[in-house]
């Protein structure tokens, strides 16, 4: 999340970037984003998550985005958009979020390619990007950074032995917001 922000010119005041899917991903984006400044709105298939968004991360706005309502009112609204959402969605509603000149930066890689109409990118010069994670150099800014804004994950920390049952609710989408295995203790020796 820091990567693209960086890259792409979506940090600072006075910018407004919306961030697709809070999932484990997702929420760091949004403390990441506010840590510099930025404006921040959350877009969510899930209106449930509007809670965890405006009050435990600190978003400035949430929308659903199957609410054809919300998503109307906020065109044209945001510099850009970093979607981390690895499932199969619409782009063409995300991209007439974006204001002129606006970045839609992919992080999520779907399995199915998604449907987009040039025009919708000529008018306006928008345009879409993919990222990765930083190199050597700016992964050490990030947890310079980080650390200097008290910027960590929701985990859930579980035993080795509870991989299987995680997995399963990792399918269903029942985590909040990453799983962390805890190898100390299960690999921790007992005296014989």
């Amino acid at each position: 999340m820091y990567s693209p922000m960086k890259f792409f010119g979506l940090a600072g005041t006075g910018k407004h970037i919306g961030i697709v899917g809070l999932g484990g991903l997702g929420h760091i984006g949004v403390r990441f984003a506010k840590a510099f400044g930025t404006k921040v709105t959350v877009v969510s298939s899930t209106a449930g998550k509007s809670k965890d968004a405006l009050e435990n991360f600190g978003a400035d706005g949430f929308l659903v985005s199957t609410d054809e309502d919300q998503m109307q009112a906020a065109m044209g609204t945001m510099d850009g958009i970093i979607d981390t959402v690895s499932a199969s969605h619409p782009i063409l509603p995300l991209v007439g979020l974006l204001k002129a000149n606006g970045k839609l930066v992919l992080l999520g890689a779907t399995e199915k390619p998604f449907d987009l109409h040039a025009f919708s990118l000529i008018l306006g010069r928008k345009s879409i990007a993919g990222s990765a994670i930083g190199g050597i150099k700016e992964t050490q800014e990030m947890i310079n950074f980080a650390a200097k804004h008290g910027i960590k994950a929701e985990i859930e920390t579980i035993s080795i032995e509870y991989v299987n049952t995680a997995m399963e609710r990792l399918a269903k989408g029942d985590v909040r917001y990453r799983f962390v295995i805890d190898i100390a203790n299960t690999l921790a020796v007992t005296p014989s």
